[in-house]
């Protein structure tokens, strides 16, 4: 038996089932009642003609929590002459997909269409999402996926070049108040029959603890519905209901990541007021204190360098420091090595060298160490002109000496070239001087 047999549930019937949750039963029922995303679905915008003209191609929504992604779904399967098919990406099968696949191949074969959706694709292995590409590729469906995490990395190519991707934003606050005050004056689907008295204070407050996402915010609304004890939710209530803010932070997903490449071009552009916050956002979203000071470490040398040589004690020391106190008196450590080092002066100078060194040491060849820097322990050795030439710098005047000790097709090569800030500028004049007096050893 196939999923064909079986109506669709969130289409089969229009009589709300007070029992579900708020937020599922204040699902628009047509376009004209989507909240949000105008940039797809405005009058006249490519999407919304796709769907008003039946006309829908094979596409991905990828967008945070409770934006709407799965409504927009039902909502093509409400306007589309084609039978719609959903599969969860934690349940489904290989062996489901399969049927269900050959069964609309017969069916487009005498005229029909099948639009598949699948929530959470991201959850479909490598074999599951191979399993629909064929019948993607012959038009047997029109493959409708939702995600939270960056498709580019958990869909496969192959499925990803025959798919439109649209980016879902989180919702905006007006736009969040406007949701919760239909759910507050619909007496059918809402709450409209409570007769409930709500602050606009509190529903401002629902609104920032959503953070964008309409689900978060009906349930904290029918949850302070419930809670109520006279039909009155104000600020208070909301507070005690939910007791901090809930922060979109996925520890291994696409925010993970984002969020530290903010903390850490904050840093690099001496902004320690947006390193501070982005370093907050992910010591309150629970990331993994080590993997912050890891980073540290590495903006240390990577960003500061010999700008400031104490940048990298720092870092360290603040990771040393979290290992020895742990959490939370730890997290004051990496909070100082970060605006520490988002004050420091910046210089990528080491890593430039380090890049330009790793140029040559790949595409020339690797040539023999000079004979006069090679130890010499052994009679053969010596007899084979090992350290041959070599001049100990401690017995020159002031340890400085003419001797090239790069490989003769590599002579006179530089790659360090420090900048002008902080210690760098005399690191700069002291290098000058080594420079100049070499070149005076040498008789130039």
């Amino acid at each position: 038996m196939s999923l064909f047999d079986h109506p669709v549930d969130h289409a089969s019937s229009d009589e709300p089932d007070l029992s579900r949750p708020l937020a599922e039963r204040m699902r628009p029922r047509a376009i004209e009642e989507y909240v949000g995303q105008e940039h797809l679905l405005a009058p006249g915008k490519p999407l919304r003609l796709q769907i008003e003209r039946d006309q829908i191609g094979s596409m991905i929504f990828w967008g945070p929590p409770g934006v709407g992604k799965t409504t927009l779904a039902q909502l093509i399967a409400r306007a589309s002459q084609a039978d719609f098919v959903p599969f969860s990406g934690v349940l489904s099968s290989i062996k489901e997909v399969k049927e269900v696949m050959l069964v609309a191949q017969r069916r487009r074969q005498s005229g029909h269409r099948t639009i598949v959706f699948i929530d959470e694709i991201h959850r479909f292995n490598k074999a599951q999402q191979d399993a629909f590409l064929p019948y993607v590729e012959r038009g047997d469906v029109t493959l409708i996926g939702a995600t939270t995490e960056n498709p580019s990395f958990e869909v496969i190519s192959a499925l990803l070049s025959r798919a439109k991707v649209y980016v879902l934003h989180e919702l905006g606050h007006r736009d969040l108040e406007g949701i919760l005050r239909r759910a507050l004056e619909d007496k059918e689907k809402g709450l409209g029959a409570m007769d409930l008295r709500v602050s606009d204070e509190a529903l401002d407050r629902i609104a920032v603890l959503a953070n964008g996402d309409a689900r978060a915010a009906l349930q904290t609304l029918e949850t302070a519905a419930l809670s109520s004890e006279d039909g009155t939710i104000d600020e208070r209530l909301v507070g005690d209901v939910l007791q901090r803010k809930t922060l979109r932070y996925d520890k291994t997903g696409e925010e993970h990541y984002n969020v530290i490449s903010a903390l850490h071009k904050s840093i690099r552009s001496s902004d320690p007021d947006a390193a501070l916050y982005w370093l907050t956002r992910m010591l309150e979203g629970g990331e993994d204190r080590l993997f912050i000071g890891r980073r540290l470490v590495r903006i240390a040398s990577e960003d500061v360098g010999l700008a400031d040589p104490r940048a990298l004690e720092q870092a360290l020391a603040a990771v040393e420091a979290f290992r020895l106190i742990g959490e939370p008196e730890g997290d004051l450590a990496l909070v100082q090595a970060a605006v520490y080092l988002a004050l420091a002066p910046k210089s990528d100078s080491i890593y430039k060298a380090l890049a330009e060194a790793e140029k040559d040491v790949q595409r020339t060849a690797a040539e023999p160490v000079p004979l006069h820097l090679r130890n010499a322990p052994t009679k053969l050795m010596k007899e084979l002109d090992y350290g041959k030439g070599y001049q100990h710098a401690h017995q020159f005047p002031e340890a400085v000496v003419d001797m090239e000790c790069l490989p003769p097709s590599l002579k006179g090569r530089q790659y360090y070239h420090p900048s002008s800030r902080g210690v760098e500028q005399r690191i700069q004049e002291r290098l000058a001087e080594l420079r100049r007096k070499k070149r005076e050893q040498d008789g130039e």
